[in-house]
């Protein structure tokens, strides 16, 4: 015959109690030190995100536009057409520089002619500044500016006018002529000089400022 010796009814009770005694003093003491665990994982991740994030730089400030030259022209000649394709004005010159910021042409012996209602102008000076459609141009030194004898709508014949001086300038969209220095008009056989003066083509007028003085040819009658 076999036999067998139970243990004690009441032992493995004790045993699940010790056990659960033991883990929860084993999680009370981890409990003291998890806010410190836990902080330091949150730290390391940080360090981890800002070593590893890529870093932008700031937009670079914008640069101050500089008064500088962008290209050269050497014994050139620029023409430029209406909408039609008709030739209006042709800019010439020895040199030129083109600034960018103003969009300016400096030409050094400029020689420009233009043409509005079948009357041709051409103009002259040792240096002149025209912007990009030669729609206004300034001429400094020895400035000419010549609208060939022509005749008007009524057939009626308009004389060669010529205008003279340091200064001179032109507005072609607008037909005007200013100067602020002295100039000199001539008009056929007539002349006029000023200390100032603005000319407008579309009524014919010249205002004229300062010291004025007249010559008049005299008139032979028919």
């Amino acid at each position: 015959k076999m036999s067998a010796v139970l243990p004690p009814a009441g032992k493995p009770v004790g045993l699940l109690r010790t056990a659960v005694l033991a883990w929860r003093q084993i999680w009370h003491s981890m409990s003291i030190y998890l806010p410190m665990v836990l902080m330091g994982l949150l730290a390391l991740g940080t360090w981890w995100l800002a070593q590893n994030t890529p870093v932008f730089a700031p937009p670079a400030p914008d640069k101050p536009v500089k008064h500088e030259a962008d290209y050269f022209l050497r014994n050139f000649a620029i023409k430029n057409f209406d909408a039609q394709g008709q030739l209006v004005s042709e800019v010439a010159g020895d040199k030129a520089r083109h600034f960018g910021d103003t969009d300016m042409l400096e030409i050094d012996n400029a020689r420009i002619q233009s043409w509005r209602q079948g009357r041709q102008s051409t103009a002259s000076a040792n240096r002149a500044y025209s912007n990009g459609d030669a729609s206004e141009v300034q001429l400094v030194g020895n400035a000419l500016m010549v609208q060939q004898q022509t005749k008007d709508a009524q057939g009626k014949e308009v004389p060669r006018l010529e205008f003279r001086g340091e200064f001179l300038h032109i507005f072609s969209n607008e037909e005007r002529l200013t100067s602020d220095k002295p100039v000199t008009i001539t008009r056929g056989a007539d002349s006029f000089s000023a200390d100032s003066m603005r000319y407008t083509h579309l009524d014919r007028m010249a205002d004229l400022q300062g010291h004025v003085k007249i010559r008049m040819a005299p008139r032979t009658e028919r």
